[in-house]
């Protein structure tokens, strides 16, 4: 049994009045019914909630302002789910509608108790709808876009397939004669950045674009999953993911795999503030996997409480990792450079270490 994630955009699903296009929500339901039969367990996240409470308010072109924003995702969320739970129905299957904020997946607690919840909702043979919750989320408590969100529910759930459906079959790139063609496959451990495409126009309506494509790609492929970015209407394309078929452009997963809990602290937990570390313990970080000492701090910067995440600098600024700090930013910065023997005397009920060695995950190498 294998989690297949797939997410479907705004500009794939709905059209410019607002209204869901029928044919291509009963096609990819069709599609993740299919995958559900073959033995594998499907998850969809769905964008189209503020788009389609965008066209039944009469409201023609996407607004800036938040409460706008808000106000649509609250009547278009009922209106895209009951379409849904149509369309499932027509198969004898129940879809089970989820809504996140990243504020869900910043605290460890509700992390694993949205997996539990999403684990168990698949164990009862329901197809997760997933949805950011635009109706409450803030500007400093959201993905961003839909694709970082499923890239995160795909590392939630420890998937095989992340599926980023979208307008194109795949990314382009320039060929010899300057005309786009097709990429059909990135190797493991590429960077976003290196991804040259062709200059394609896009569509404007929904908030992701192919760069955020990439970097969810770039994202869910650290954590060990295969994605495939390909064309939101074509048929079959989801089953045959699942059925191992090369379609559209594959991003190869990292061989490597960090415990859940890291890959929750890499990806997950906003880091609140910094840490500047000296030569040393930056190499000890690196190369031996130690705890992170206050002899080895040099610094903090930002205003964050014991239990928050930290990005760790080196003394050129270039980022180590990133862990949970035993101590607020004034603590830190009280400590820097003290012995534990004196980090003892001054803060008597601290913790030994900043940063604890299993409560650290160091940079991507690349």
């Amino acid at each position: 049994m294998s989690i297949l994630v797939a997410k479907l955009g705004s500009s794939t699903l709905v059209d410019g009045d607002g209204n869901v296009r029928a044919d291509v929500m009963e096609a990819r339901v069709r599609d993740l019914v299919r995958v559900l039969r073959l033995g594998h367990r499907p998850v969809l996240v769905s964008s189209g909630a503020i788009a389609c409470g965008l066209g039944r308010l009469g409201i023609r072109e996407r607004p800036t302002a938040l409460p706008d924003l808000q106000a649509a995702s609250a009547v278009g969320q009922g209106v895209l789910f009951q379409r849904y739970l149509e369309c499932f129905a027509a198969h004898g299957v129940t879809p089970a509608q989820v809504l996140l904020t990243s504020a869900d997946l910043d605290r460890r607690t509700s992390y694993v108790n949205a997996r539990n919840t999403l684990q168990r909702l698949l164990e009862l043979g329901t197809i997760p709808v997933i949805n950011e919750n635009d109706t409450t989320a803030t500007d400093e408590l959201t993905f961003g876009d839909n694709d970082v969100l499923a890239a995160q529910v795909a590392i939630l759930l420890d998937a095989t397939w992340l599926v980023l459906l979208t307008d194109r079959d795949g990314l382009y790139v320039d060929g010899e004669d300057g005309e786009p063609v097709l990429l059909g496959d990135v190797p493991a451990g590429t960077r976003p950045g290196d991804v040259r495409l062709a200059d394609m126009a896009g569509s404007g309506i929904g908030r992701g674009g192919i760069s955020s494509k990439i970097a969810s790609a770039s994202m869910a492929t650290a954590a060990g999953v295969t994605c495939v970015i390909a064309g939101g209407r074509t048929d079959g394309l989801i089953p045959a993911v699942a059925s191992g078929q090369h379609v559209g452009t594959r991003f190869r997963p990292q061989p490597r795999r960090d415990s859940a809990f890291k890959l929750w602290l890499r990806y997950a937990k906003p880091a609140l503030g910094r840490v500047r570390i000296d030569a040393g313990a930056a190499r000890a970080l690196r190369a031996r996997g130690t705890s992170l000492l206050a002899v080895g701090v040099r610094g903090a910067d930002g205003h964050f409480g014991g239990g928050d995440a930290v990005e760790v600098v080196d003394d050129r600024g270039v980022l180590v990792g990133k862990g949970i700090s035993a101590l607020s930013a004034d603590e830190v910065r009280m400590v820097a450079g003290m012995k534990s023997e004196e980090v003892a005397r001054r803060l008597p009920d601290a913790a030994p270490e900043v940063i604890h060695r299993d409560q650290f995950v160091l940079a991507d190498e690349d």
